[in-house]
């Protein structure tokens, strides 16, 4: 297919004709090759639905190897699509990637997100692209302006002088510019520059995600080592509304599928909120672990997160996630959402218990969910 591609890029209807002894002279004639090089066969959806089909889509998927991003390439891999998956981590770390997808389907690509022809080798060859890069802290090489807004910018100009035809971005419900959090303020600082580089990007928001390898429901459940869960204001002047991470990752294809969806933002959210101090509480409940709460003011907070901080390996806490975690999620009642990509929201109640189940006592491993009350909602 490969040299199929580099013949079709002679000049159109442009054939060698013999005209005589050692001569050849050019003729003009409809190129088979050309027309095979405009609509690839690769990119025709075809076969029945599952991994093993073709769907059409070939996605380049920036930080396939976080949370969310295992999730997204297992939904594309499902359905037959093609994945380029750029990475800057040892290939032992991709491992649990490679079986998502059929046989070839998953194309595994070293980048640097700083260099530009780097990122233009990752989506040349795309018709979707898919920015989840990002993470909780800062390096000394990554800060958040770098993650949330430089590189961003980067793969959405470069998207567009590439010609592809959909992008995904991903921002955060909570993103905002008067936030206390810097990377809530970066976050909204990365949609501004996304738009205004490729406009008909689609900006999805999601509130704090849970799921099995999250850092929201297990951070709390973890916090028990500690002897008791320290809150600011023992969380009863913040309300969040969590997401399920599977049906964000619904969100992201359904929205590539929706040919409507192309320049707008959606805030996805869960369908209850919840006082912080509520809904740790149900965590406890769940993991049958004494909750022992107790309140500490925002300085003491971010002085112990700074000890973390210190840490030369991956902070449990920063001052940061201090500010973020107690941070009431907005609502933006304007905003297409999860029922609006053809999504039904998943509730804390119905999946808390694939998170937290590794918390609890050998004694209450095989326990009943509707052993543990349910968390008190707030008001929407």
């Amino acid at each position: 297919m490969a040299a199929v591609a580099r013949c079709s890029r002679a000049p159109r209807g442009l054939l060698l004709r013999r005209a005589g002894p050692g001569i050849s002279v050019l003729a003009a004639a409809p190129s088979v090759l050309q027309q095979q090089h405009q609509v690839h066969h690769a990119v025709i959806p075809h076969g029945r639905s599952g991994r093993s089909s073709v769907s059409g889509i070939v996605a380049t998927v920036f930080g396939a190897t976080g949370f969310l991003g295992r999730y997204v390439v297992n939904r594309l891999g499902r359905i037959g699509s093609q994945v380029i998956i750029p990475y800057r981590c040892d290939q032992y770390d991709l491992m649990y990637l490679r079986p998502m997808g059929d046989l070839g389907q998953l194309l595994f690509l070293e980048w640097d997100c700083k260099d530009k022809d780097s990122i233009r080798r990752a989506v040349e060859h795309s018709n979707v692209v898919i920015n989840l890069v990002g993470k909780e802290w800062e390096t000394k090489n990554f800060s958040f302006e770098d993650e949330f807004v430089n590189i961003p910018k980067s793969i959405a100009q470069i998207t567009r002088e590439a010609g592809v035809e959909t992008l995904i971005h991903i921002s955060h419900l909570n993103a905002s510019m008067k936030s206390p959090s810097k990377y809530l303020r970066s976050k909204a600082v990365g949609e501004n520059v996304v738009r205004e580089e490729f406009p008909d990007a689609i900006i999805l928001k999601p509130s704090e995600m849970f799921g099995r390898e999250d850092r929201f429901l297990n951070h709390y459940a973890n916090m028990r080592w500690f002897g008791g869960v320290p809150l600011i204001s023992l969380g009863k002047k913040t309300v969040k509304q969590p997401v399920y991470v599977v049906d964000v990752a619904k969100a992201i294809i359904n929205a590539i599928k929706d040919p409507d969806a192309k320049g707008k933002t959606y805030a996805l959210a869960g369908p209850n909120r919840y006082l912080l101090y509520d809904m740790v509480e149900y965590i406890y409940a769940v993991c049958f672990r004494t909750f022992l709460p107790y309140p500490l003011p925002r300085p003491l907070y971010r002085l112990v997160a700074r000890f973390f901080e210190i840490n030369p390996f991956e902070p449990w806490l920063t001052r940061d996630k201090v500010d973020r975690f107690h941070t009431t999620d907005m609502t933006f009642p304007d905003l297409p959402g999860l029922e609006d990509l053809g999504i039904q929201p998943t509730s804390l109640e119905q999946k808390a218990i694939e998170v937290l189940r590794r918390h609890r006592r050998y004694r209450w491993l095989d326990a009943e969910l509707e052993e543990a009350k349910p968390a008190k909602t707030y008001p929407m």
